[in-house]
């Protein structure tokens, strides 16, 4: 009962704080990002806002900053609601030029630093770039986008590009920093787009979410609401600031508080307690591959020598939540889900190892989610007779959905979708539990307790069917993760021929693939896991090929199966007649293939 009055005083507390910060950011129609902006730069002037290594605004120059990049874009015939990509790495000068440019009216996208050819040039397609600015030491790998889009936009580049291009860094010195006139500020509202944020990209080709001003302050000042962030704090940034949790969440964390952020260009497992510790960062935000990279790491003073109270983020597995906040000393983990474009977000304010959040019941009504029944094989949500889809009950398996509603009492349960119209359709499903109601679908499976904890299991795709049973990958990945001197796992689904579904396969990366203990990994996942889970075959690595936000690429590993050469990387198969892993050779594969040899 303690425990229970505990959590729900939590909740209580922590919502309110979220639900109070997020009213500001829809209690005028017309006060938009760079108004906001305006307001921490007045009340936070020459204090710092934004540093690096090599740089450092107060509040006072991000804001003027923010002023002259928004009259650059006026001076270059950019109008309002016209697309501008944004392609740099991480550093303060990023911040003041979204800022600008989102002032100036501009729909800013933010681009992949890692993206090149088709790929670069997809993103540039997609939201109809008028113009794009490219940071020079990215000229490179801009230079291969040329020739694969539908435009070729005009580049601006920071740093000396091309030879003859025209370079921002220095046009943006005859712009004047002085707030903008009435008639050099576009007449703006909140639901206008600010930013296009890409989804990942792990499979397919990246779709950019709209993000809208209200979004974007949502987002910002709920989170760092969520934290309790304050003028003393200061935020540890190294994700990518063209991704949301960099972008957005941390920035917001810094900057709506009156606080500040030291920004780091990548992120670096040996440097990140050295530079928490030297720059006296408070909160840092995290996705659970950076955290997997951090417990893998060998260990070192400043991870106990920091300063660090909080942080927060998505993606922290279950096998490694209490583990990664005792050898750190981090008292408050908060985990949260919700993802670049979705409607769905809940936050675990009370700390429970393995949820991702939770939604009492007497907030249910300000977060319309459900748990809609799925039918893994047939890629659909069953229906009655009466056509409505099931609720799936708590501890069963579900998809996770949320309502999407058009009301000014609940703004973030708008979708505001992607720059793609038939993108934004195909997340949307209709009449699910009632004629004419609209759900947004999240693509992840999830089960929910008798409290309402949410636990994620796993992406739809990701799962597959073995021996006529469903298997999450996720689950598996962390049963294999938790086993001494495996550093990564990444589990999926491959063809074998002559049978139903998808036979178990997991990538691992090790300390040691010489000395490592097979025979101890196989009678670990035998304790823990039934045999249709277990995978049958083991790919040793290096590492595994990660997007620029650090999320597995499978879809090479799926392609190249269990093929032995497809690839000269040790492969084992787990023979279970003889009770062990066996290597994989030619003459073994072609004996499972043919059937010879059965799985």
């Amino acid at each position: 009962m303690i425990s229970r009055i505990a959590s729900e005083f939590a909740y209580a507390r922590g919502l309110l704080r979220v639900v109070k910060a997020t009213k500001l950011a829809t209690k005028r129609d017309d006060f938009t990002l760079g108004d906001h902006l305006a307001g921490w730069a007045a009340q936070n002037r020459d204090r710092p806002a934004l540093s690096s290594e090599t740089e450092t605004l107060t509040y006072a120059e991000l804001d003027g900053r923010a002023n002259a990049y928004a009259r650059w874009a006026r001076a270059r015939g950019l109008s309002k609601g016209d697309a501008v990509a944004l392609m740099m790495p991480n550093r303060p000068e990023y911040a003041a030029i979204w800022f600008g440019l989102v002032r100036a009216g501009l729909g800013v996208a933010l681009i992949n630093t890692n993206l090149v050819g088709a790929g670069l040039a997809h993103s540039l397609d997609v939201v109809n770039a008028r113009a794009v600015i490219v940071d020079a030491t990215l000229a490179p790998a801009f230079a291969t986008a040329r020739g694969h889009g539908k435009t070729s936009p005009p580049a601006f580049f920071f740093g000396e590009g091309p030879e003859g291009a025209p370079r921002l860094d220095l046009e943006i010195a005859a712009f004047a920093r002085t707030p903008l006139k009435a008639d050099e500020r576009p007449a703006l509202k909140l639901s206008d787009p600010a930013l296009y944020i890409y989804t990942s990209g792990t499979t397919g080709l990246p779709k950019a979410a709209r993000i809208t001003h209200s979004r974007a302050l949502r987002i910002m000042l709920g989170f760092a609401a969520a934290v309790g962030a304050s003028r003393r704090d200061r935020v540890y940034m190294c994700l990518p600031m063209y991704h949301s949790n960099g972008g957005m969440i941390a920035l917001g964390m810094a900057l709506a508080s009156g606080g500040s952020a030291f920004i780091r260009e990548k992120f670096s497992a040996s440097a990140f307690w050295a530079d928490c510790a030297r720059e006296k960062c408070t909160l840092f935000v995290y996705i659970g591959e950076l955290c997997r990279y951090l417990m893998n790491a060998p260990e070192r003073p400043e991870e106990r020598a920091h300063k660090v109270r909080a942080c927060l983020g998505n993606g922290l597995r279950p096998d490694i939540y209490e583990a990664f906040q005792k050898r750190f000393g981090i008292r408050a983990v908060y985990e949260f889900y919700g993802s670049t474009e979705g409607n769905a977000v809940m936050l675990n304010l009370d700390f429970k190892p393995g949820a991702v959040g939770r939604i009492p019941g007497w907030a249910a009504s300000r977060f319309p989610v459900a748990l809609a029944a799925y039918d893994v094989d047939a890629d659909i949500h069953p229906r009655d007779g009466e056509g409505f889809a099931f609720a799936a009950r708590p501890g069963e398996i579900g998809e996770l959905v949320a309502e999407i509603r058009d009301d000014p009492n609940l703004p973030a349960a708008r979708f505001d979708g992607y720059a793609d119209k038939a993108a934004t359709e195909a997340k949307i499903l209709r009449d699910v539990f009632r004629k004419g109601d609209k759900w947004f679908r999240s693509g992840d499976l999830m089960k929910r307790d008798a409290l309402g904890y949410y636990y994620f299991i796993d992406r739809i795709g990701d799962t597959f069917r073995w021996k006529g049973e469903n298997v999450a990958t996720t689950e598996v990945a962390e049963t294999m993760s938790s086993f001494p001197g495996v550093q990564e796992a990444l589990v999926y689904g491959v063809a074998a021929p002559g049978y139903e579904g998808r036979a178990g396969m997991a990538a691992l990366v090790v300390e040691d693939a010489a000395r490592f203990d097979l025979a101890g990994l196989r009678a670990h996942m035998e304790s823990a896991l039934p045999a249709y889970a277990r995978p049958l075959f083991l790919r040793f690595r290096h590492e595994l090929d990660a997007t620029g936000t650090f999320k597995p690429r499978k879809s090479a590993l799926v392609a190249d199966g269990f093929d032995p050469a497809a690839t000269p990387e040790p492969l084992y198969f787990d023979d279970r007649t003889a009770g062990s892993y066996r290597p994989l050779d030619a003459t073994l594969y072609a004996a499972i293939v043919s059937g010879a040899r059965p799985l």
